[in-house]
Formats: C-alpha cells, sequence, structure tokens
C-alpha cells in the first residue's frame, strides 16, 4: 500500500523516529507535522493535548495516510485511547515501546523515566512499566521542562544544554536506578549530554527504534506494507519554518530537505482525500 504513514509530534522531537523509519522502512512514504506553534506540549492540560493530537490526526486523515505514529510521549499518554477511538487507521504511540526496551535492558528493574511535565502527571510509564514486570518493578520520574524548549531552539549541542542538563538531572542519585527511559522523543537530542552526565552503568533508553518495531509489526499485521519503491518523504510544521528546516537537515540523513508551513484548519475543512 503506498500511502504514507502519518507522524505527529509537539514539534521536532517526532525526528528521532522518523530516522529510525528512514533506515529501518526503506520503502515507506512519510508525512510528519510538527506542532511548533503550540509546543511544548508538557505544561498543558490533557484535555487540551488530547484535543491537539485529534487535530493533527484530521488533518492527517484528509492528507490519506495509512496509519499513525503518535511520536510525542505527551501526546501519547493523553490521547491515545481517544484517538485510536476516532479513527480506523492503525494507531501506535510511544510509551509502550520504550517501557519494553527498558525491561529488556534493565538488570534489576530499576527505572527512571525523564519526561514532560504532562508525561509524569499522567503516570502512563508507570503504569506500562509496572504492568509489563507484574508489579516488580521499581520506577521513578523526573520532569525535565527546560530540555524541549532547548532543542526547538537548535540549541541542543551546546554548553547551555550540558549545563542545563546537569543542573535537571542532578536531583538524582544515579545508584538507585540502572535504565533511564528519555521518555520525551525531544530527548535524544540531548543524549550526549544525558550520557555524559550519567555513569557509564546506565543504560539510556530511546523508544525511537522500538516505536519503529512496533510500525514495521503492525504494517506486516494490517498486510498495508509499501512494497514499491520511490517513497516521499514530507515535513510540515505549523510554527515558523527557518528553524525547523535547520533540525530537520541536522539530524536526519535527508540533503536538502523541504519543509512547509501548514494549517491544520484549512486541510481539515478541505476536501482532500480521506481514509474514512
Amino acid at each position: 500500500m503506498k500511502a504514507p504513514i502519518g507522524v505527529i509530534d509537539s514539534g521536532v522531537g517526532g525526528l528521532t523516529v522518523v530516522r529510525e523509519m528512514i533506515e529501518r522502512l526503506p520503502k515507506e512514504s512519510i508525512i510528519y507535522i510538527g506542532d511548533d506553534a503550540r509546543c511544548p506540549y508538557g505544561p498543558k492540560s490533557p484535555e487540551e493535548v488530547a484535543s491537539y493530537t485529534v487535530e493533527l490526526a484530521e488533518a492527517l486523515q484528509h492528507l490519506g495516510i495509512k496509519m499513525l505514529v503518535i511520536a510525542c510521549n505527551t501526546a501519547t499518554a493523553a490521547a491515545l485511547p481517544i484517538v485510536s477511538e476516532a479513527f480506523d487507521f492503525p494507531i501506535i504511540g510511544v510509551i509502550e515501546p520504550g517501557s519494553r526496551a527498558a525491561l529488556q535492558v534493565s538488570k534489576n528493574e530499576k527505572i527512571v523515566v525523564l519526561g514532560t511535565i504532562g508525561t509524569v502527571k499522567s503516570e502512563a510509564y508507570n503504569r506500562a512499566i509496572l504492568r509489563r514486570s507484574d508489579g516488580r518493578a521499581e520506577v521513578q520520574a523526573l520532569a525535565c521542562p527546560n530540555f524541549v524548549p532547548i532543542v526547538e531552539a537548535g540549541e541542543y549541542d551546546t554548553p547551555q544544554a550540558k549545563e542545563v542538563v546537569a543542573e535537571t538531572l542532578s536531583v538524582l542519585d544515579s545508584d538507585t536506578f540502572d535504565t533511564a527511559i528519555l521518555g520525551c522523543t525531544h530527548y535524544p537530542l540531548l543524549e550526549k549530554q544525558i550520557r555524559d552526565y550519567f555513569p557509564p552503568s546506565v543504560e539510556i533508553i530511546s523508544s525511537a527504534v522500538e516505536t519503529v518495531k512496533d510500525v514495521d509489526r503492525t504494517l506486516r499485521a494490517f498486510g498495508i506494507q509499501n512494497k514499491e519503491s520511490g517513497r516521499t518523504i514530507r515535513f510540515y510544521t505549523t510554527g515558523e519554518r527557518s528553524e525547523f528546516e535547520e533540525i530537520v537537515e541536522d539530524w536526519l540523513p535527508i540533503e536538502r530537505p523541504v519543509v512547509e508551513h501548514i494549517n491544520l484548519q484549512a486541510v481539515i475543512r478541505s476536501k482532500g482525500r480521506t481514509l474514512r
């Protein structure tokens, strides 16, 4: 099935999932929407985030996607059940894959989740990890509200980023866990600074790889893989194009990527192709 896979995020963080999709699913076309105009999602209410997520999914439905990846932990926690019920195409989030990966690598089932305020408040990772471990795991969660603004500003590889990461993580005792989940898809862009702060014994988990494994399994289960060549990758932002385009070019193996501004309501009101 040649229709593209839709990927949504509050901003540029979901590009970490797209990067894995480009490598692991070489025939699949992708449409990505980053909701930079309303980023960050972390401090917003679950109701607001759910509303934004439904709007993004509806716009992508009009653009003709065959499945949706909610590449945002906050949106997954707030909206996955709601969106899954509202649309007919397969939809996956990033929390279950990240939880699974953490338990696979942890030696003592003591895990810390680094996330946005919204993700931490939702306790979605805690529930997923405890369910998968039959209640044995010990889970800590730390909100890191200053991480997303640094990434969105393109300042993730700067001395300031290193300082912010160190200050934020200083409240943790690394002797109390052996695995840290990057519970926001923006955070892998700060992975170097996070790895440098923690001792080498701490495993760092990005949900991107595990999420793309779930994408692959879902495509096969529904029989909607693209078996032809000639894929396309399209990027949209609800905010400013220039910074978004710079991050795409820096982070993804794509020469001269094109990023377009999108008006979600205009797309939804249009008579675009739908899958429903």
